[in-house]
C-alpha cells in the first residue's frame, strides 16, 4: 500500500500519542518513548512507514533542521562568554580525549585506515544536545552543578561541529574505491579538497556576515508590517535559504539552520523567534527521536550483533569515564558528577551529519558506515535506561545528596491566614500581618530556611504545601485567607489548584512573577493576584516622576490608578492570549486607553469618591504634606 503524506503523518502523530503516554505512566522519559514508538512502526517491526528507513529520515529532516534552528537561536552570546572557563575547558577536554580514545581503538583493534578512524572518533564523540536538553527540562535539572557543565559541552560539542565538518574534505584523497564525482552532488564536488574546505569556510563566514547585515535589517522592515505570519516566514525563509546554501556546498542542511539560528541569536529579534516557533519545539523533537528509533536496522545487528554491541558498549564506557574524569577534574559532587557522565555518554544526532556527509564523499564504506550509524541509535536509546539505572541503584549508594530529606513537622497550631512559602516575598508580607497582631500559620519546604527563619524569631513549619493532609493539619477547612507565596511558580500553581478544588471556601491571595504567571492563574478562577514586577516597577515610576519635579500626590495617585486599570486589562488580555493577533491588537489598543485615561486625570479635580486613595484618613494625609 502506498502511503501518502496524511497517511504518514496519521501514523507518526498516533505512535506518539500512545506510547509517550506509556512511558511517562511507568516512569520513563518521553525521549523513550518516542523512541520506541519509532521502533514498532518501523521498517523493522510493523513496518508502517516505510521499507529500509530512509524515507523515514527523510520525513524527520525537517524536525531536524527546526532543532538544530532552536539550539543556534539559544546560543546567547553573553551567557558563552560568562561560561568561557567551563564552555573551553570542560568542552575541549571532553572531545579531543574521547576522540583520541576512539581514535586509537578503531586503528588498533579494527585496523582502519587513520582517516576513517579519525572521523568515526569524531562523530561519536558528540553527544545528543537534543536528548540531554530535554532530559535537563524533564528533570528541572538545568539550574543543577551537572546541568551547568552538561550546558557547557554539549555548547562546545555543537561549535566544534563547524570545523569537523569543514576538515572532512580534506580525508577525501584516502579514497580510492569510487569517484567521487559520482556520489557527490554538491557544485563543489569537481574541486580539489583543498578549495572545497575554502569554499566551505567561505560559505560559513558569508551566513554570518549577510545574516548580521542584511537579513537583520530586512526583520525590521517585516516587523513595522505588524503581520505576524509574514515576520515568522522571513525566518523560515532565512532557515530554508541557508540549509539549502551548505547543501550545495556539500555540508549539512542541519548545519546550515544551526548557523542561522546563531546569526539571529544577537539580533532583538531572537525572543520574538522563540516564542513563535516554540509550540513546534517538542513535536519536531519528537518526531525526530521517532525517526531515530524507526531508522533503526535491526538486520545489521542480527548479521553482525558482537561487533555492534561490544563497540557500542565499549563506546559508551569510554565517554563515561572521559566525562567522570573531567567531572572530578572540576570538583563535581559524586552524584552530580554520575549525572553528568551518564546523561552524555551516548552519540548524538551530529553523528549521523558527519557520518553522511562521510558517505557521500565516500570515505567510509556504506556497510561500516550503516553500523556505525546502528551504534549512534543505539547509544541514544541506552541514556533513559542508564539515568534510571544511575537513579535507582548507583545514587542511593555512591551518591552525595546536596539535601537529606526531613520529615515534615508536626502543626501545632491553626490560624485564621496561612502562608505558604516564606522567602523574601512570603516574609514580607508575614511581618507586615504580625506588626499588625495578626498570626498566621506559615508553611516552607526549604528545611535550611526553615531552620534560619526559627533562629530569627519566626514559628515557621516545614512541609510540602502540596500535600492536602498537611493543608488541613494547618487548618484550611476553617481558615478565611490562604496566601500562595512560594518561589517557584509551577508548585505555587499547584498548590493553587489544591486549594480550589479541596477548599473552595478559603479565599486566595497569590503571588504571580509576571503577566505569564497571572495568565495561568486566571485561567484557575484566581481573583486577587499580586504580580511582583507590577507594583515594584510602579513604586520606582512614581519616585522617578517626583524626582522630575511632579506633586508627590498627584504621581501616587497616577501609579495607583495605572495598577487599577492595569489589573483590570489582564483578564482581558488573558483570554486571548492564544491568539497572537487578537492579543498584539488588544493590547495595544489597551495601552492607548491607559495612557489618555491617565492624561485626562492629571486635569480632573481631585474627588471624595476616587478609588485611587484607600482612605479618606490617606486623603487628609497627602492633602497635608501637600500645604
Amino acid at each position: 500500500m502506498d502511503n501518502g503524506f496524511f497517511v504518514q503523518a496519521i501514523i507518526y502523530l498516533a505512535a506518539a500519542v500512545v506510547f509517550v503516554p506509556i512511558a511517562k505512566k511507568i516512569g520513563l522519559s518521553s525521549i523513550l518513548g518516542y523512541l520506541f514508538a519509532g521502533i514498532i512502526i518501523g521498517p523493522f517491526v510493523l513496518g508502517l512507514i516505510g521499507q529500509r528507513g530512509e524515507d523515514i529520515m527523510h520525513f524527520a529532516e525537517f524536525g531536524v533542521v527546526m532543532m538544530l534552528f532552536l539550539i543556534g537561536l539559544e546560543l546567547d552570546p553573553h551567557k558563552f562568554w560568562k561560561m568561557r572557563k567551563f564552555i573551553l575547558g570542560m568542552g575541549s577536554l571532553q572531545v579531543i580525549s574521547t576522540s583520541f580514545l576512539l581514535f586509537l581503538l578503531g586503528v588498533i583493534f579494527y585496523e582502519w585506515s587513520w582517516q576513517v578512524a579519525l572521523i568515526i572518533a569524531m562523530a561519536l564523540a558528540l553527544s545528543s544536545t537534543a536528548i540531554v536538553l530535554q532530559t535537563l527540562k524533564e528533570k528541572s535539572l538545568s539550574q543543577t552543578s551537572m546541568g551547568r557543565a552538561s550546558f557547557a559541552v554539549l555548547l562546545f560539542q555543537d561549535i566544534a561541529v563547524i570545523p569537523i565538518l569543514a576538515i572532512i574534505p580534506l580525508l577525501v584523497s584516502a579514497n580510492t574505491s569510487v569517484p567521487l564525482e559520482d556520489i557527490n552532488q554538491s557544485i563543489i564536488a569537481d574541486f580539489a579538497a583543498w578549495i572545497q574546505t575554502l569554499i566551505v569556510v567561505g560559505a560559513i563566514l558569508a551566513v554570518y556576515f549577510a545574516g548580521r547585515y542584511i537579513f537583520v535589517p530586512l526583520l525590521h522592515v517585516v516587523a513595522k508590517t505588524r503581520l505576524q505570519e509574514l515576520f515568522t516566514a522571513s525566518a523560515l525563509l532565512l532557515v530554508v535559504a541557508v540549509s539549502y546554501l551548505m547543501q550545495l556546498v556539500g555540508l549539512s542542511p542541519a548545519l546550515g539552520a544551526f548557523m542561522a539560528g546563531v546569526v539571529l541569536a544577537n539580533s532583538e529579534f531572537r525572543h520574538e523567534l522563540e516564542g513563535d516557533i516554540a509550540p513546534f519545539k517538542g513535536l519536531l523533537l519528537g518526531l525526530f527521536f521517532i525517526g531515530v528509533g524507526a531508522s533503526i536496522n535491526f538486520q545489521l545487528i542480527i548479521d553482525n550483533p558482537f561487533f555492534i554491541l561490544v563497540f557500542g558498549l565499549t563506546l559508551l564506557i569510554i565517554k563515561f569515564l572521559v566525562l567522570f574524569t573531567i567531572g572530578i577534574l572540576y570538583k563535581k559532587q559524586s552524584d552530580q558528577n554520575f549525572l553528568f557522565s551518564f546523561g552524555l555518554s551516548q552519540a548524538g544526532e551530529f553523528g549521523f551529519v558527519i557520518m553522511s556527509f562521510s558517505m557521500q564523499l565516500n570515505i567510509i564504506p556504506n556497510m561500516l558506515a550503516n553500523q556505525i550509524l546502528a551504534i549512534i541509535a543505539l547509544s541514544m536509546l541506552s541514556t533513559p535506561f542508564l539515568l534510571l539505572i544511575n537513579e535507582r541503584w548507583i545514587d542511593p549508594y555512591f551518591g552525595v545528596k546536596e539535601k537529606v530529606k526531613k520529615k515534615a513537622d508536626d502543626i501545632e497550631e491553626q490560624h485564621e491566614v496561612i502562608i505558604a512559602g516564606f522567602g523574601h516575598f512570603g516574609s514580607t508580607i508575614g511581618r507586615l500581618l504580625k506588626a499588625n497582631g495578626v498570626k498566621a500559620t506559615i508553611l516552607d519546604h526549604d528545611s535550611e530556611r526553615v531552620d534560619l527563619l526559627r533562629k530569627m524569631g519566626f514559628k515557621v513549619y516545614y512541609g510540602d504545601a502540596t500535600r492536602l493532609e498537611l493543608l488541613k493539619a494547618a487548618g484550611a477547612e476553617d481558615a478565611k485567607l490562604f496566601i500562595a507565596a512560594i518561589d517557584n511558580p509551577s508548585v505555587n500553581l499547584n498548590v493553587v489548584e489544591i486549594i480550589r478544588k479541596n477548599f473552595p471556601n478559603l479565599k486566595i491571595l497569590t503571588r504571580a512573577r509576571n503577566r505569564i504567571d497571572a495568565y495561568e492563574l486566571i485561567d484557575h478562577g484566581v481573583e486577587n493576584i499580586y504580580r511582583e514586577t507590577l507594583y515594584t516597577a510602579v513604586h520606582l515610576g512614581v519616585d522617578a516622576l517626583t524626582q522630575l519635579g511632579h506633586r508627590k500626590y498627584s504621581a501616587t495617585r497616577q501609579g495607583q490608578r495605572f495598577i487599577k486599570y492595569d489589573e483590570a486589562s489582564i483578564r482581558e488580555l488573558a483570554a486571548k492570549r492564544h491568539d497572537k493577533m487578537a492579543y498584539l491588537v488588544t493590547a495595544q489598543e489597551q495601552i492607548e486607553l491607559q495612557e489618555q485615561i491617565l492624561k485626562n486625570d492629571l486635569y480632573t479635580n481631585f474627588e471624595a469618591k476616587d478609588h485611587a486613595w484607600d482612605s479618606a484618613f490617606l486623603k487628609r494625609e497627602i492633602n497635608n504634606d501637600d500645604k
